[in-house]
């Protein structure tokens, strides 16, 4: 993935460096630890977006297209580079390279991650934006198949479960960002360096994501 031992010290002792905020030393663990590209995103203040265009319709809630996109492996000292230019900026991550997502309501996102839990199913990283959607990162490649897996699994109108899947060319915002001007971002599980390098497979945790999203809909 791009990290090694030297990197990790190097992360962990960041918040000791003179002028590394903690905003970079976090980004530099998403670079380093869980080899995940990040790219500098917009922020809201007062309603307007950062971007600097008046018809923004997503303030604050997108990357900025002007900035580059810190690799996975990038170090500290790169992410510090990088992050000078952006001060403030949220982070956002790439989705579809290291990881799709299957976004849902978070409460029911709350009941299938206890469920998914106690079942002992392997699990990735989880999300909860202010705007009250849980998102599981799980393998690359979900988002595309995500309505024939819920199909083959006897949900005839996928539709109607309020489940989504985030491929390549979308971005979700990372904690502790805050989305869009309504708050910030939340881990409901964070990552942990086996699950955020080699996420489940959708098909492990589409059953129980399903029914749990059913349920509370009906």
């Amino acid at each position: 993935m791009g990290f090694t031992i030297g990197g990790i010290r190097e992360i962990r002792s960041g918040t000791r460096r003179r002028g590394r905020s903690s905003e970079c030393t976090a980004v530099a663990e998403f670079t380093g630890l869980w080899g995940w590209d990040v790219v500098p995103g917009a922020r809201a203040a007062a309603g307007a977006c950062s971007c600097g265009r008046g018809d923004c319709r997503r303030p604050g809630a997108h990357p900025l297209d002007f900035a580059p996109r810190v690799p996975a492996g990038a170090t500290l000292d790169d992410v510090t580079r990088t992050w000078a230019d952006f001060p403030g900026a949220a982070v956002m991550l790439p989705v579809g390279r290291a990881f799709d997502v299957i976004e849902v309501a978070e409460p029911a996102g709350r009941r299938a991650l206890a469920r998914l839990e106690r079942m002992g199913l392997p699990l990735g990283p989880v999300t909860a934006t202010p705007e009250g959607r849980a998102q599981f990162l799980v393998a690359p490649g979900a988002a595309t198949d995500l309505s024939g897996l819920l199909y083959r699994m006897g949900w005839d109108d996928p539709a109607s479960l309020d489940l989504r899947g985030l491929g390549p060319g979308t971005y979700i915002t990372a904690p502790p960002s805050d989305r869009g001007g309504l708050g910030p971002v939340r881990w409901l599980r964070p990552p942990a360096l086996d699950a955020a390098t080699r996420p489940p497979a959708a098909r492990l945790l589409l059953g129980t994501l399903a029914y749990v999203a059913h349920r509370s809909r009906a």
